[in-house]
C-alpha cells in the first residue's frame, strides 16, 4: 500500500483532480489554488536539489507561518529530503543544538536571524524566508519544470523529524516516515468526515505536528479549502466562522473565543466540527462551548511520536474529559508492571500501528527504552479506560507524585480544585519534601477576587485523603505554557524545588 512517493501522491490528489480548487484564502493576500500550491512546491523542490539536497538529507526550517513555508514542506518531501520544522521561539543556542544533532544539508531561517544563525550552520547551506514569503529561498524562483517528478521514496523512508520539547532532558528527534504521516492523515479524513466541501480555519502553528501533520495534511488529503491565518486571532476566527465548516485548535483557542459576545449558535451555524487537542480540555470549557454554540467539541489524543492515536467519535457521544477511542488501525493498551490493567484502573498507555514513529534520531538507547521490539510505543501518559471503551488521560507518568509511599495522580486533585467556584484552572505538582519524599503543591489561577487559599484547602480536606491534600497552595495570575497551550509542570517544579528545603 505504501509504495514509492505515497505521501506526496496522496497529498497532491487535490491538485491533480481539481487544480483550480481553492486551497487557501488569506486575509489581505491573494487566494491560492491547489495547482498554485503544488507548482510552487515543485519549484522549491527543484531549488533544494540545485542547492545540493540529496535523498535523506535534512532541511531545518525556522520561519514564520506562511503558505510558502507549507510549500517548503511539500517541496522537501518531493525532493526526497526530511523536513525538520523548528519552533520560532527557539533561541540561537537551542537551534544550535538541533543543527548539531540533525546535521541538515539546508537551513531556512528568517532573514532577521541570518547573522545570528549562520555561524551555527557550519555544514549547511543557509537560505531565508520571511513572514511575507520573501527571501533567498524564493527569490527569482523559476516556474517548475513540468517534467519534474518527485524523488523516489518508500513508505518506510523518513519524511520528517520533529523534536520533542525536552521536558525530561535534551530534546529527542522523533523520526516520522511517509507511511506514518500518510496513514494517520487518511484515517483522520475518514473518521472526521472531511470532504472537498469543507473549509478549515487553520490558525495553528506549522512547526508542530498538530498544525502541520493534522490540520494541513487532512485538508490536503481531503481536497478541502482553508482559511489560512498566521496565528490565533479571535476576531479573525469569528470572521471566518460563518463561511467555514471546521476548526482545529488547542484548549486556549476555545477559552479565548468564549470571551467574545459574537460566539452564538447562529454565528456557528455553518460549522460542523470543532476539534481540540495538544493539551487537556477542561470539562467546564466543553460544557460552556456547547451552551454557547450548540456544538460539542471533539477531543482527541496524540503526541509527536505517534501522530493521532485516539479520538472521540464523530456521530456517537463526545464524552467530556475523555479522548475517546483508538483510531482505526491503532492498537492501544494500558499497562502496569508488565501486564494490562483492569477496567478503570490506571496505567501507562502503549500504542502500536502505522502511526507510530521509527525511533529517535541518533538515540538507539532511548529508542529501545520507549519503543518495544514488537512495535508497541510506551507513551508515558497515565490513563484509564472505562467499560464503554473511552480513554481518559490522568497525567504523565513523570508527573505522578509519590508522597509518604502513596501515589497521588495530579489530575484527581486538579479536577476537584477546578470545579470550585472562582477557580479558572489549576496545576498540581510534586516537589521534594524532607519527610514525605514529595509533597503535593497546588498552583491555582483564580477567576474571582473572592477565592482564597483557605477555601481551596477546606474543599480538599473534605473530599481528599490526607496524603492527597496539597501541603501548599499558591494563587497566581497564569500558568506557564508552551506554544501549544500545554501547562509546563517542569517549570513549576523547578520554581518550587526548594519550597520545603
Amino acid at each position: 500500500m505504501y509504495d514509492t512517493n505515497y505521501l506526496i501522491h496522496r497529498l497532491s490528489l487535490g491538485a491533480e483532480s481539481t487544480p483550480d480548487k481553492l486551497f487557501a484564502s488569506r486575509p489581505g493576500q491573494p487566494d491560492v489554488t491547489y495547482a498554485q500550491l503544488f507548482s510552487g512546491a515543485q519549484a522549491l523542490a527543484q531549488r533544494l536539489i540545485a542547492q545540493g539536497l540529496e535523498p535523506g538529507d535534512r532541511v531545518a526550517v525556522q520561519v514564520a507561518k506562511t503558505l510558502e513555508a507549507v510549500q517548503l514542506y511539500l517541496g522537501t518531501v518531493m525532493a526526497g529530503g526530511i523536513f525538520l520544522p523548528l519552533n520560532t521561539a527557539y533561541t540561537a543556542a537551542e537551534v544550535g543544538y538541533f543543527l548539531g544533532d540533525a546535521t541538515p544539508r539546508i537551513l531556512v531561517c528568517d532573514p532577521a536571524r541570518l547573522d545570528e544563525l549562520s555561524p551555527l550552520a557550519t555544514d549547511a547551506t543557509v537560505l531565508t524566508l520571511d513572514s511575507a514569503g520573501q527571501g533567498s529561498l524564493t527569490a527569482d524562483l523559476p516556474d517548475a519544470d513540468p517534467a519534474f517528478a518527485p524523488v523516489s521514496r518508500g513508505g518506510d523512508d523518513l519524511a520528517a523529524i520533529l523534536y520533542t520539547s525536552g521536558t525530561t532532558g535534551r530534546s529527542k528527534g522523533a523520526m516520522l516516515s511517509h507511511k506514518n504521516l500518510a496513514s494517520n492523515s487518511a484515517s483522520l479524513v475518514d473518521l472526521w468526515r472531511f470532504t472537498t466541501d469543507d473549509v478549515l480555519i487553520h490558525a495553528l502553528p506549522i512547526f508542530h505536528t498538530h498544525g502541520l501533520f493534522v490540520a494541513t495534511n487532512v485538508a490536503l488529503l481531503s481536497g478541502a479549502s482553508t482559511v489560512f491565518l498566521p496565528g490565533f486571532d479571535a476576531d479573525a476566527i469569528l470572521d471566518a466562522m460563518p463561511s467555514a465548516t471546521a476548526l482545529m485548535g488547542v484548549p486556549t483557542f476555545y477559552t479565548r473565543l468564549l470571551q467574545h459576545d459574537r460566539l452564538t449558535p447562529d454565528h456557528a451555524a455553518n460549522m460542523r466540527l470543532f476539534i481540540s487537542g495538544s493539551a487537556p480540555l477542561l470539562v467546564d470549557t466543553h460544557e460552556q462551548w456547547q451552551a454557547r454554540t450548540g456544538h460539542r467539541i471533539l477531543e482527541r489524543y496524540g503526541m509527536t511520536e505517534t501522530n493521532m492515536s485516539t479520538s472521540n467519535p464523530y456521530d456517537a457521544e463526545r464524552r467530556a474529559g475523555t479522548v475517546g477511542f483508538p483510531l482505526p488501525g491503532v492498537e492501544l493498551r494500558i499497562m502496569k508492571d508488565g501486564a494490562k490493567v483492569a477496567q478503570d484502573d490506571i496505567g501507562i498507555i502503549e500504542v502500536r500501528g502505522d502511526n507510530v514513529f521509527q525511533g529517535y534520531w541518533q538515540m538507539p538507547e532511548k529508542t529501545a527504552e520507549e519503543l518495544r521490539p514488537d512495535g508497541w510505543f510506551i507513551t508515558g501518559d497515565l490513563a484509564q479506560q472505562d467499560s464503554d471503551g473511552y480513554v481518559t488521560i490522568v497525567g504523565r507518568a513523570k508527573d505522578l507524585i509519590i508522597t509518604g509511599g502513596f501515589n497521588v495522580y495530579p489530575k484527581e486533585v486538579e479536577s476537584l480544585i477546578d470545579d470550585l467556584p472562582g477557580v479558572l484552572e489549576s496545576a498540581v505538582i510534586g516537589v521534594p519534601h524532607p519527610d514525605f519524599g514529595e509533597a503535593v503543591v497546588a498552583i491555582v489561577v483564580p477567576d474571582s477576587p473572592n477565592l482564597t487559599v483557605e477555601t481551596i484547602a477546606q474543599a480538599c480536606a473534605s473530599d481528599l485523603a490526607k496524603f492527597k491534600q496539597p501541603k501548599q497552595i499558591f494563587l497566581v495570575d497564569a500558568l506557564p505554557r508552551n506554544t501549544m497551550g500545554k501547562v509546563q509542570k517542569k517549570a513549576l517544579r523547578e520554581e518550587n524545588v526548594a519550597l520545603f528545603a
